[in-house]
């Protein structure tokens, strides 16, 4: 019984995760589709398009993306630092139950630390060009 409820923890977790993303677009692919099987049949039947079902159907559109920007690198490179303590905190805290897990989190911390500490080079180097 307890191999399974260990299989079926990640599991979830993983469902979970999978659900939370797909649900939504699921839920808004259909109310496009059903959007744009309504436009269809005004069309077909002659009808005038109003404003209002056009600007409904481009308000979900997605803009381009902002520029990088120096600033936005410092605010990614401040995150992954965050995450970065957050790991080697949990570490400490966890060695505290059994010494022998300081160094592997401080080890998988050092991922995020020194993707953060990249994105704070590339805001120093693109500050230093302006």
């Amino acid at each position: 019984m307890e191999g399974t409820i260990a299989v079926l923890i990640p599991f979830g977790f993983m469902a979970m995760i999978a659900a939370i993303v797909i649900v939504p677009r699921y839920f808004r692919s259909m109310e496009r589709q059903k959007m744009a099987e309504t436009l269809r049949a005004a069309i077909e039947k002659g009808q005038p398009m109003p404003t209002e079902v056009i600007d409904a159907m481009s308000s979900n559109v997605r803009t381009p993306a902002a520029p990088p920007s120096p600033s936005r690198d410092l605010r990614t490179g401040l995150v992954w630092m965050g995450v970065a303590v957050g790991l080697a905190a949990m570490g400490l805290a966890l060695s505290f139950e059994d010494p022998d897990t300081l160094y592997p989190m401080i080890g998988i911390a050092a991922f995020p630390g020194f993707i953060g500490v990249a994105f704070i080079i590339m805001w120093a180097i693109a500050r230093e060009r302006k």
